[in-house]
């Protein structure tokens, strides 16, 4: 680790003032005093020192605040805070902070019985903390790890702080229960880490940090924050039960997050471990709930709940890989009233935006916080309210349009029905950048065929047509009976050559009986050719060719509709 300059203010604290030079460094060494004493630990004479720490026992608060530590003095401190019960070093309050440790600083198994305070100390060789106990608060903000650091089997009963940490080698984080929250926020990891498998009662900070090399984490936690993450190589990401937010991270090599089917084990000496979640009440699933303004052509997804993820501001999300049991948000439940009219909701799977921009639209008041949403409901998002901040449909169409691509890429074609349904509906609705005439385009072949994808609907409106088409022509298209053929002839006065001209009446409709056994038959079979447009043969009234002539064009298309939605449907 470089030295750095001395500062060259003193601090708030009396100081021991060792090595000061009124030129070079006025402030000299700031360690903090030791109590009844003049000089930090690290500066008192051998006698002073032997004293000190002959006075402290087991548990005792300690204070030394900018101490430099050789791994000797260090190793003296801890023997003197041993337990004789336990053969480990307990200590109360510990407070390190801006310390410098220039050997190895081991901590293993030592129990921090108060609040342990690391703020800004420096660790030039490996920091080992190994099965470590903090019951109050770990506070390691801007700490700075030039060796190892290895805080495996660590159990934190507090707040854990490594805001703004620097690890400058390998860190391991494995074996690890947070009982409060874990905050990584700003920490660097600039060479290989392995964080996990670690469970955290509440949350998992990582934002704003950085990984500069290849890194696995294996958490199990109710929340993992990645807002504004900097991922400079591949990273594994293997999560149970949290809520993850990858809002604004950067990508540049490919990021996994993969949901993990079951609790982690850890590695003992006679085998491995499984993980204790007890500390965990939450759903055994994985939800992401944004990506926004990610660079989603490096992520992949798998077995993720994507309910109320948010996809507005991303790039590249036809790029986006969904793997695995991906869910989303589907539709509210059961029959709605609109105006006076019932509706009923086309099942199918949504993004939180159209949820959140069809609650707004309809007016639904903002569900409280934490409840879980409503199935008859749409789900309101996290600005309700606000119009300029709740994506439009023209938005949420592209959202679909691109993830319909990603789904189709990957050769998921029944995947992607729901994202093109979706992008259709928006559309439908988009009253700025969709024109009226296209709209209305939309809204007929919406309510045909549910855009080409609801096969009951095209042959709900096949069997309406078809019906149609029988009771016109029992009433108007069949005639009373089959015409017959007439013959009149002019004979010329004397003889000769007889001419004869040969006329078929028009068929008539009969008066009554129009609706027989034997007159619904002949329709039938008239529309039932028209359904694979052909001409039956039948003789006709001429209201009866017009109803065959529309009956040929409308019943096979909606024919060819219903068969365009079973193919979306199984189509690999």
């Amino acid at each position: 680790m470089s030295t750095p300059p001395p500062p060259t203010e003193a601090p708030s604290w009396p100081h021991c003032t060792h090595g000061a030079d009124p030129v070079t460094d006025p402030v000299g060494c700031r360690g903090i005093h030791v109590p009844g004493h003049r000089a930090c630990l690290a500066h008192l004479n051998d006698a002073d020192r032997t004293a000190y720490l002959a006075g402290l026992a087991p548990g005792a608060d300690i204070d030394h605040r900018e101490t430099p530590f050789t791994a000797d003095l260090l190793k003296q401190l801890l023997a003197a805070l041993t337990d004789p019960t336990t053969r480990q070093p307990r200590l109360g309050t510990a407070m390190f902070g801006g310390a410098q440790f220039f050997g190895d600083a081991v901590f293993s198994r030592a129990q921090f019985a108060g609040e342990a305070v690391f703020v800004g100390a420096q660790f030039a060789g490996e920091a080992v903390f190994v099965g470590a106990q903090f019951t109050g608060s770990a506070v390691f903000l801007r700490a700075q790890f030039t060796g190892d650091a290895s805080f495996i089997g660590v159990q934190f009963a507090g707040d854990a702080w490594f805001t703004g940490a620097r690890f400058s080698d390998d860190a391991w984080f494995g074996g690890a229960q947070f009982s409060d929250y874990a905050r990584f926020g700003g920490a660097q990891f600039l060479t290989s880490a392995w964080l996990g498998p670690v469970v955290c009662a509440r949350e998992v900070d990582l934002s704003n940090a950085v990984f500069g090399a290849p890194v696995t984490l294996e958490i199990a936690a109710s929340a993992v924050a990645c807002v504004r993450t900097r991922w400079e190589s591949t990273a594994t990401v293997r999560v149970r039960r949290a809520e993850v937010d990858l809002g604004y991270a950067v990508l540049a090599a490919p990021v996994a997050v993969t949901a993990h089917p079951a609790p982690f084990t850890t590695r003992i000496a006679l085998g491995t471990e499984t993980m204790d979640e007890s500390l965990l009440t939450g759903p055994d699933r994985v939800r992401v709930t944004s990506v926004q303004g990610v660079d989603a052509a490096h992520l992949v997804l798998t077995d993720t709940d994507l309910s109320d993820c948010l996809f507005s501001g991303a790039f590249h999300l036809d790029q986006l890989r969904l793997e695995g049991r991906t869910s989303l948000a589907p539709t509210p439940t059961g029959w709605h009233r609109k105006g006076i009219s019932p509706i009923r909701w086309t099942r199918r799977r949504t993004l939180a935006e159209e949820h959140h921009w069809r609650a707004q639209s309809a007016g639904q008041p903002l569900a409280p916080a934490g409840a879980p949403p409503e199935p008859r409901r749409w789900r309101t998002g996290p600005h309700h309210g606000d119009p300029a901040r709740t994506p439009d449909p023209d938005d949420v169409a592209a959202l679909y349009r691109q993830l319909r691509k990603a789904f189709e890429d990957g050769k998921n074609e029944p995947g992607a029905a729901d994202f093109y349904y979706g992008e259709c509906e928006m559309r439908r609705h988009d009253r700025t950048g969709t024109p009226k005439t296209e709209r209305r385009l939309l809204w007929a072949y919406w309510a045909l065929s549910g855009y080409g994808l609801r096969a009951s609907r095209a042959l709900g409106w096949l069997a309406a047509a078809m019906l149609t088409t029988i009771l016109l022509l029992m009433a108007f298209g069949l005639p009373a009976s089959s015409p017959k053929q007439e013959a009149t002839g002019t004979v010329p006065v004397g003889g000769g050559k007889v001419t004869f001209v040969i006329d078929k009446q028009d068929p008539k409709n009969p008066v009554k009986d129009r609706f027989s056994t034997k007159r619904f038959d002949k329709a039938l079979s008239v529309t039932l050719n028209s359904v694979v447009f052909r001409s039956s043969g039948q003789d006709l009234t001429t209201a009866g060719t017009y109803i065959e002539m529309t009956s040929r064009i409308l019943e096979p298309a909606l024919l060819a509709l219903a068969v365009l939605a079973i193919r979306g449907r199984i189509k690999r």
